[in-house]
This record gives structure tokens, sequence and C-alpha cells, in this order.
């Protein structure tokens, strides 16, 4: 089968991503099928799943490495492209801000957000994209301007750490650009920060350790979807096509790598999978061939070398 053919003989939230990233579609249909999302298939069946009170199955966050949380499942259903206007999905993210807190943290409404910047960016990336955009949002975004460290990155462990974390790092820039992308006219302050932050990965290559050339952690190359708060470099790479800017040249190496792990029969195989328990898998076994990562991997491509 042609690998776009099979790309379309997937899910929902595959096929309209497909039709819009690769296809170039009319905005009718890839409208239509995405529609179809909240009423069938993966995305459907994670809002089945949710609590009257708002939770999943799991806590707030995870603290077991559960990703059956709010936090992950939430996650999972942004990846998707779940239509955040869809009549199922305004109900569930109702719930969420109506019934579930920060139980460790005084009962903070969740789209209020906690203390580490990990978990903070990935809050506005969802309080950014259900349209739950406020009060909330403007304390998470106060507190990541405030803990920026003086390499342009961020850290979880920071104030022990001076040094910024690759992890921590993506997931306050995806926030930060969801941010950006609502509101349109973010302060000044909001846009250097993100640029600040995406120049430290830059002069990393994505991937390498400024002082020696060496990738930092194996687990980078390490395709995996979803990707929860790991870091890796085709989530790098697809966080830096979302952006809308051309290719910096400093990604190349990064470009190289993902093209690498291109099977002879154009596809991507799926990587080991992040631990913890899930709601149901959305990718194929570890070693076979990934709809996922070979979508995420041609959009990238394409946005490399169309520029």
């Amino acid at each position: 089968m042609d690998v776009t053919d099979w790309l379309l003989d997937a899910d929902p939230s595959i096929r309209w991503q497909v039709m819009h990233d690769l296809l170039d579609a009319p905005a009718e249909a890839v409208a239509a099928e995405r529609s179809r999302a909240a009423l069938e298939g993966w995305a459907a069946g994670l809002l089945a799943l949710q609590r009257e009170d708002g939770y999943w199955s799991g806590d707030v966050y995870g603290a077991n490495r559960e990703r059956t949380s709010v936090t992950w499942t939430l996650h999972l259903l942004r990846r998707l492209g779940i239509d955040p206007d869809a009549a199922p999905v305004r109900a569930a993210v109702s719930r969420v801000r109506d019934g579930v807190t920060w139980r460790e943290w005084d009962d903070r409404p969740y789209f209020h957000g906690e203390i580490e910047p990990c978990v903070n960016g990935g809050v506005l990336a969802l309080a950014t994209y259900f349209g739950e955009l406020g009060e909330g949002s403007d304390r998470i975004v106060e507190l990541l301007l405030q803990e920026q460290l003086y390499d342009g990155g961020w850290n979880c462990d920071a104030p022990k750490s001076k040094r910024s974390s690759f992890d921590t790092t993506l997931c306050v820039l995806e926030g930060l650009q969801e941010y950006e992308r609502a509101v349109g006219d973010a302060d000044a302050a909001v846009t250097d920060a993100r640029r600040r932050g995406e120049e430290y990965l830059l002069q990393r290559n994505l991937f390498r350790r400024q002082s020696t050339g060496a990738i930092v952690l194996p687990r980078y190359v390490n395709l995996s979807f979803p990707p929860y708060w790991y870091y890796d470099v085709l989530r790098a790479l697809d966080y830096f096509r979302a952006t809308g800017d051309r290719p910096d040249r400093r990604v190349s190496d990064a470009i190289e790598l993902v093209l690498r792990e291109r099977g002879n029969d154009g596809r991507w195989r799926a990587g080991m999978p992040r631990p913890g328990e899930v709601h149901f898998p959305v990718d194929a076994p570890e070693g076979e061939p990934s709809r996922w990562n070979t979508l995420r991997a041609l959009r990238v491509l394409r946005w490399y070398h169309s520029a």
C-alpha cells in the first residue's frame, strides 16, 4: 500500500492531519474529517472515559506514571487534534474547569497550574488550545517569564540546577507558542522569552551537548507517540515546524537523524513506549510501522525542504 493511502487508512485524528499537513486538502474536507474525531475513534473513546467530576481514571497529573490522568488525557486529545469547539469537547473541558483541582496546591483550579515549569508549560498549552485562557493562564505566563534561566531555557529542578533541561524547555515553548498564537498581540516579553528558549535548543542542534557535540541523552532519538513530557528530536522538529518560521540551518543534523530512521518502505517505526499505564494504545507496538511517526516525520520534512 502507498504510504499516503496507509496513513489515510486510520483513525480520524490521523486522517485529518494527513489531509491538512501533507495533501493540502480543501478546508471544508479537512474540517469535516476533523469533526469525526469527537464522535468516533480514539478521541471519542477518551471523552467517553471521563467521569462526571471531570477526572479520568488517574489523578490530576499521574504521580505513579499513569497516563490516564487529567493532564495526559487532555494532552493526548490535543495531539490528536480534536476540535476544541465540538460540543462533547466543550462539555468535557467544562467539567475539568469546574471540578478538577491541584489538591496538593490548596485546591488551585486546574487551568491555574501548579509550580513546575514543565507542568505549567503544558497546562498553558492546554488552556490555550481548549479556550480556557484567563486569570490562571496569566499567572502561569508570569511565572514562566520569571523562571527562565540565564542560558535561555527552563528546568523543573531550578534553582538547584542552574542549567536548562531540554525536556522542560520544550514543554514551556509549546505552551508559549500556543498562547502567542491565541492572543495575537502577546507582550513582547513573551515573544522574547520564547525566542531565547528556541535559541537554547538551536545552539545545541536540538540534541547535542554544546561542550562536546555528543548526543545529550540516548532517549532523544527514541521516537515515541505520544511523547508526554519526554523530549525527542522529532517532537522538537514538529514544534519548530508549527511556529511557521523558516527552518534554521542548525536543525539540519536533527533532520538527518530523523531521515536515518526511515525504513526501506518509506515508513518510520514506533519507538520504545514511554512508561506508564494508558487508557488504550494509539500507536503501533515498538518496532512496527508507526503512522504517528510517519505522519510527523513527513510533515517535518515537507516543512524543511519547502523553505
